[in-house]
């Protein structure tokens, strides 16, 4: 059996990117403690009748691959198994907030299997590269995604609000939005059906 993790509040907000390497050099000048870039590969799952996206909920598996750029060195190869809920009482609309838990896994092939095998079905897949970086008590992610580049910062919502004006944001640059949100609304726009959000081969 894995070592599940105990459920933790998460409190988070995404920032849109212009300038990857300039925002490196930012959180850099600032202190903040890099560690590594990895290839993220996620796979949602449901019911066959969608019973947890109904509930609002999330069920991922998700790999990841040291993935070196030339402004940041590979992170470290893992698999996670993660759910999410929504939190019953959101202290602010300004912030994205859930219940997570997660659990490290030895394979993400081998659970998507037996996930599988119980009776859940894969949904949309998206991947990214992710920067990942600590300051001041917050997890920083840099996700390079097909529909852009984007800051997500997690933790306390004093600490967000503080970091995002030291990066030169305001509130009103909060992006509360999934990956899915982003990615399905540009497709939208265009008169598409939304896919998987990969990168081309």
């Amino acid at each position: 059996m894995v070592a599940r993790r105990p459920t933790v509040g998460e409190t988070e907000i995404k920032l849109r990117v212009n300038d990857l390497a300039g925002m490196i050099r930012k959180l850099s000048h600032l202190g903040a403690r890099c560690s590594g870039r990895v290839l993220e590969r996620n796979t949602l799952y449901d019911t066959p009748d969608s019973d947890i996206r109904h509930r609002k909920r999330v069920l991922r598996l998700r790999s990841e691959t040291p993935s070196p750029s030339r402004l940041v060195s590979g992170g470290q190869r893992r698999a996670w198994i993660t759910s999410k809920r929504p939190a019953q009482a959101a202290t602010s609309g300004r912030y994205k907030e859930n219940l997570e838990r997660e659990a490290p896994l030895p394979s993400a092939n081998i659970w998507g299997t037996a996930v599988r095998a119980i009776g859940f079905r894969a949904g949309f897949r998206y991947e990214k590269f992710r920067t990942s970086l600590r300051l001041l008590g917050l997890h920083l992610d840099l996700d390079e995604t097909p529909v852009g580049v984007f800051l997500e910062i997690e933790g306390a919502p004093r600490s967000i609000d503080r970091v995002a004006g030291a990066l030169g944001f305001s509130r009103r640059d909060y992006i509360r939005s999934t990956y899915w949100d982003l990615y399905a609304a540009k497709w939208r726009a265009r008169g598409e059906i939304p896919r998987n959000m990969l990168f081309r081969a």
